[in-house]
């Protein structure tokens, strides 16, 4: 056991104070539906809510519990007659979101299983399912995206993005479609890193050059083979990855990170969401990126607590015990500076790669309710809901 009893209450201190920040948001102006952050972000944004229902329902507090129900149901009544889910629960026309219906679906499988009840909202669920059929441009499972279309608002994924597939992949487990869960699997070869194939950027920068993790997006002759952090830990959560692949991505990742400390480019022990950094002279680079997306800020590489959640879930998920436990500490001492107002925990929503200073909006909801989870994985030693998506148990068949 790599964590001591001071480490452990540094750990269940931050529990708490992430208890106390979710309970806060769970009603905001917006028809008392949850807010995606304390002070900004008053709105009730799908993905964040969607995804924090894996700490909501960690918890099995009851509060929690009935923020996702009623937010399930905000989304349900405001589904476009195709089956399109809103990216803001209480908004209908708030649209274009290519990951909104994949996590709803996802979030309400996880609610319909911790409350037994299978059949919730099951005509919005058939819709969402419908939706997402079209959104295969082969007709062959695996879905396509428009830029800035998914939780990366300033960040170009084009076609095939490796993490709304992986929305895909867990929906399709959960709600028993075990023959188009297996095509995906199938398919995944189309977003395979090959040494031979990388991108010149990636031979300069990455340590290993031929590198065991799945490409950020792939469509026809056009690519991506940075590294993303949150597609390959949702990855590994759902056993795409195998069990030595999900080993040697950990290692690798871990590798990486050091090589960049070692550089100046990370400051803190918990990866960036992207690497290596789009920087200016890369070919993938947009004038845009100056203001809104530097090198090491936001989605270029920031830090960010909520998909540290999923990384160190999926380090319980490979077996990775202690690797698991020093990132939940590194994870604990991320969430604790405030940026916007002065707050003994501040749960931000970003961090600066290389100071490690918080730069977003502090109590996000996302970022507490997934060191909820992650806390919980460490402690259960087992990762909750996304156990029973590897042993190929669905959960929220209607």
């Amino acid at each position: 056991m790599f964590i001591d009893e001071k480490s452990l209450a540094s750990i269940e201190e931050a529990k708490d104070a992430a208890l106390a920040v979710l309970l806060h948001n769970t009603r905001g102006p917006f028809q008392g539906l949850p807010r995606t952050a304390g002070w900004g972000y008053p709105e009730p944004y799908t993905r964040d809510l969607m995804i924090s229902a894996l700490g909501f329902l960690a918890t099995g507090n009851e509060e929690l519990a009935d923020a996702l129900r009623r937010t399930l149901i905000a989304l349900a009544g405001n589904q476009t007659p195709h089956g399109h889910i809103p990216s803001l629960a209480h908004d209908p026309d708030n649209r274009g979101a290519s990951d909104a219906t994949p996590l709803f679906l996802f979030g309400l499988a996880l609610y319909r299983r911790a409350v037994n009840q299978p059949e919730f909202l099951n005509e919005a669920a058939g819709k969402a399912l419908k939706w997402m059929q079209y959104q295969s441009p082969d007709d062959r499972v695996m879905v396509c995206q428009l830029p800035t279309s998914d939780w990366r608002d300033e960040q170009y994924v084009m076609g095939y993005g490796l993490y709304v597939n992986m929305l895909v992949y867990a929906y399709l487990c959960l709600y028993g479609e075990q023959d188009s869960a297996a095509q995906l699997r199938g398919l995944m070869s189309r977003l395979e890193v090959r040494g031979e194939d990388k991108n010149r950027y990636e031979q300069e920068t990455l340590v290993e050059p031929s590198a065991p993790y799945h490409a950020l997006y792939s469509y026809k002759i056009m690519s991506s083979e940075r590294f993303d952090l949150l597609g390959n830990s949702l990855a590994i959560l759902t056993g795409i990855a195998s069990p030595l692949w999900a080993r040697n991505l950990l290692e690798w990742v871990e590798a990486e990170c050091e090589a960049m400390r070692g550089r100046g480019e990370l400051a803190v022990n918990l990866p960036p969401c992207l690497f290596p950094y789009i920087l200016p002279h890369h070919a993938d680079w947009l004038p845009r990126y100056e203001r809104y997306n530097r090198p090491g800020d936001y989605h270029n590489g920031g830090v960010w607590p909520f998909i540290c959640g999923f990384y160190v879930a999926a380090c319980v998920a490979a077996g990775q015990v202690e690797l698991a436990e020093r990132k939940l500490l590194a994870l604990t001492e991320l969430v604790k500076p405030w940026h916007e107002n002065e707050a003994e925990w501040g749960f931000n929503e970003w961090i600066h790669a290389q100071t490690g200073k918080p730069s977003g909006r502090d109590w996000q909801t996302w970022s507490a309710a997934m060191y909820l989870y992650a806390a919980e994985c460490v402690q259960q030693q087992r990762t909750p809901f996304f156990d029973e998506i590897r042993a190929g148990y669905p959960i929220a068949a209607g």
